[in-house]
Parts: C-alpha cells; structure tokens; sequence
C-alpha cells in the first residue's frame, strides 16, 4: 500500500487499508465497535521473545495483524498513523532490555498505558510439548477468545484500570445470542494480591458428553471403522473393560446441560463435561506502572515508588529504560528531516506486510 506525502512537512498520511478482507468493524448483534490490536516490539528481541510476540498475535486473532512486520527506523506514530484508518484499538507492546523484559499494553490514540514486567514466560511450543495429546484444531482461532479475570475484585484504581483494559481488549459477546460453536478458547488472568502477580494463561475449550467412553466419542466424530478382530460381539465394544478410556471430568460442577446440539456428539438437553486444555502462552507478570497518556503523560501507579516520592532500586532501572525510549523518541523529533524519507519508506512496507 502506498504512502504519499502532505504538503505540511514531516507529516504522513496512510491510505485506509483493511486488517482482513470483509472483517467487520461493528458487531452485527451488540452494535459495539469490535476492538483490534496489533502486537509489536520497538527494540530487537532474542529468538525465544521474538516467538513470544508470535505467539500472542495467535492469542489474539483474528482481530489483529499476523503478518505485522516492524522496520528499526518505525517509529511508534508510524504505527498510530497506520492503526487509526484501520480500527486498531489496543497496543500490545514487548521489549528486552539488559535487566527485565516487559509488556505494555496501551488504548489507542490517547492512552492509558499499562506497563508490566514478565518475571517467567512459556511459549506456545513449550506447552505443546509437555502434553500427551496437545490439542490444536484448524479453526480454533477463528473466534475471539473468552476473557476472564480473578482476583481484580479490589478499590485499588490501577486494579480497575488494568479489569477495565483487559474486559475490553477482546469483543464483548451477548449471552442471549452467542453461539457454543464460537466458544472455543478463554483467556484466564488470576491476581495474587499477596505477591502482586497476574497469572496469564490461554486455554482451549472442548466439550465432552457425560458417560460416553472416548471410544465411542471417536467412532461418532471420525467415522472410522473400529477394529473389531480380538472382540467376540459388537457389544465387546462397548462394554469391555480396560478397552481404550472411559470419559472424564464428571463431577457436577463441571458440567452444564447445553441448550442446543454442538457438533455430531454434544446434544442439546443432555449434560457436557466442560475440559479445559492449555495452549499457551503462558506469562508471570507484574503491573509495575500506569501512564495517563500513549507511553507518556502523567502517571498514575508506580510499584516501585517510595512514600516520600524518591524511586527505589529497580524503579531506577525502568526508568533509565524509559530515558532510553524518551531519548529516541526525541531523537526522531530532530532528525525528522533526515530520517523523514526513511521513516516513510519503512512505513511503507509496514502497510504492504499488514494487508498480506
């Protein structure tokens, strides 16, 4: 997508392009704006944070730009140029620096911002790999995930900024009309008020009717012939003890009796045992600060702040990576004019990487 120049100096206008053909930017039931993200990083990342980001722009399909590719010369209001004609809403922002990698979450055009510190990470490969049968259907991210927060339930303002942030990252649903099929991932954020850490973990959702063996849960799905040669009856099948395993997860409070058919073996009127399976990623991260404004302005929480207003030790060093970020950002400011032509050529291939 092409980029063309505005008369006033330094400034560059994006031609509207779509995140995806045919996406919607309302919601046809709830009338709500459907909120977009994108997922990026201003600084160079190792190889397993640069999975990291690749992994959360899978976590939060298919609202946001997979193919986002960010150039060193783009700057953070290429990016706003760039999101407005588009609908994005939300920046999700990681960076690595010497001492801590961390995680910014941002509204867009006018803030707030939300800084976290990832203390313990876990890639979305890390998680398949430790299961015995990882679960990843082809379209379990053609819908929005679930949201659910624990622990938030506090009067502390950076508690309910941060509910307030997360509750609307992804679309709202109706429970009056949304569809089971569509339920097919949750997103789970659980505070310790104790250690101050938020628990961030990516489920995937899969109903199970109660007291079908997983035999015959495979027979009704696949349509596969059993192998019926060491069995004496068809009954065998069914019956058999110790053949294949019996269903799991029937306690009552994992179920629900559903209100219609899901798929060839979860029907309506009869009880479902609720699984939950992790995908990833999975995060250990902190809320150490937030901004009034889009990475600036006032700020309304710090963690690291001491009573009498002097900075501790490791609020030092976010802060020194803060300087870090303010000197770049000035230092586009005065070379503007020399890295003006760059800047636009860069941020011209952002727009083609997006719209692939």
């Amino acid at each position: 997508m092409g980029r063309f120049k505005n008369n006033k100096k330094g400034r560059v206008n994006v031609k509207p392009i779509a995140m995806k053909k045919n996406q919607p930017n309302v919601d046809h039931v709830t009338g709500d704006k459907i909120p977009k993200s994108f997922v990026f990083s201003r600084t160079k990342l190792p190889g397993s944070v640069k999975q990291l980001q690749m992994d959360l722009r899978k976590l939060m399909l298919p609202y946001t730009a997979l193919s986002l590719k960010e150039k060193k010369r783009n700057t953070l209001r290429d990016f706003l140029n760039v999101s407005g004609p588009m609908g994005v809403t939300h920046f999700l922002m990681l960076k690595k620096t010497a001492s801590a990698l961390s995680l910014r979450v941002a509204r867009t055009p006018q803030g707030p911002t939300l800084s976290f510190k990832i203390h313990q990470y876990s890639l979305a490969s890390d998680i398949a790999q430790s299961q015995l049968r990882p679960r990843c259907p082809p379209d379990l991210f053609k819908n929005p995930p679930l949201i659910v927060l624990s622990g938030f339930g506090t009067q502390e303002l950076h508690l309910k900024l941060a509910t307030i942030m997360f509750q609307n990252i992804f679309p709202s649903i109706d429970i009056n009309t949304v569809k089971l099929s569509t339920c097919q991932r949750l997103v789970l954020l659980n505070y310790n008020k104790d250690t101050k850490l938020i628990d961030f973990r990516h489920y995937s959702i899969r109903l199970q009717p109660v007291g079908v063996s997983r035999r015959i849960r495979n027979f009704v799905q696949n349509h596969k012939a059993p192998d019926l040669r060491n069995l004496q009856d068809v009954s065998d099948f069914i019956t058999k003890a110790g053949y294949g395993s019996e269903s799991e997860g029937d306690e009552e409070a994992a179920t629900v009796t559903l209100s219609s058919d899901l798929g060839r073996v979860n029907k309506g009127s009869t009880k479902s045992a609720v699984k939950l399976q992790e995908i990833g990623p999975r995060m250990t991260m902190q809320l150490v600060k937030v901004e009034e404004g889009l990475c600036s302005g006032g700020i309304i929480f710090s963690e690291y702040e001491n009573v009498d207003g002097k900075k501790g030790k490791n609020e030092q060093e976010e802060s020194g990576d803060e300087e870090d970020d303010a000197s770049e950002e000035g230092g586009e400011e005065e070379d503007s004019e020399e890295g003006e032509e760059g800047s636009e050529e860069d941020g011209e291939d952002m727009d083609e990487d997006v719209e692939e």
